[in-house]
């Protein structure tokens, strides 16, 4: 049975549709509000906090995936530099470091503007798609941060080894 068949003809609210995502993938979250729901999803590399809120202002769904990262200072220049390599790369969504909170972040919106209702299969999508960000480039990250490898080099390697072990 497709996602979108299990609320029927009924209009839900983009929280509650990612809640029942949540209790169908089983995931730990949290509703932090009407508008907002936090959750953790377990990737191969690490588990990914991620977080999504409603705006009904620029009736946007907002999607934040973030996983701890702490480079040393005198990697932070290959590490932007390699955020825009795979940030040129991304289709949907892109990567930035919050350098403050230590954290790696994925973000995407999903401009749902005109009372357009998003589906459960375009929400699940969304989610999916930023675990298999950050897990794609996550070695990367990694070698970014903690090898003598060019931001280039790493992001060769990385991408290299993830379609070697699929």
């Amino acid at each position: 049975m497709a996602l979108a068949e299990q609320f029927f003809e009924e209009e839900l609210h983009p929280i509650d549709i990612v809640e029942h995502l949540a209790e169908h993938h089983d995931w730990d979250f949290d509703r932090i509000g009407d508008d907002q729901i936090a959750m953790a999803v377990e990737g191969q590399w690490r588990t990914y906090s991620i977080t999504l809120a409603w705006s009904h202002y620029d009736e946007t769904l907002r999607l934040i995936c973030t996983f701890e990262m702490e480079p040393p200072d005198d990697k932070l220049a290959a590490l932007y530099d390699g955020l825009n390599r795979v940030n040129d790369q991304c289709w949907a969504g892109a990567f930035t470091y919050w350098g403050e909170q230590k954290l790696m972040v994925y973000r995407y919106g999903l401009v749902l503007a005109g009372n357009q209702v998003a589906s459960p299969e375009q929400i699940d999508t969304m989610i999916t798609a930023a675990v298999l960000s950050a897990e794609r480039y996550y070695p990367a990250f990694q070698l970014m941060a903690w090898s003598d490898k060019s931001p280039k080099e790493a992001l060769q390697i990385a991408i290299a080894e993830a379609y070697g072990t699929a």
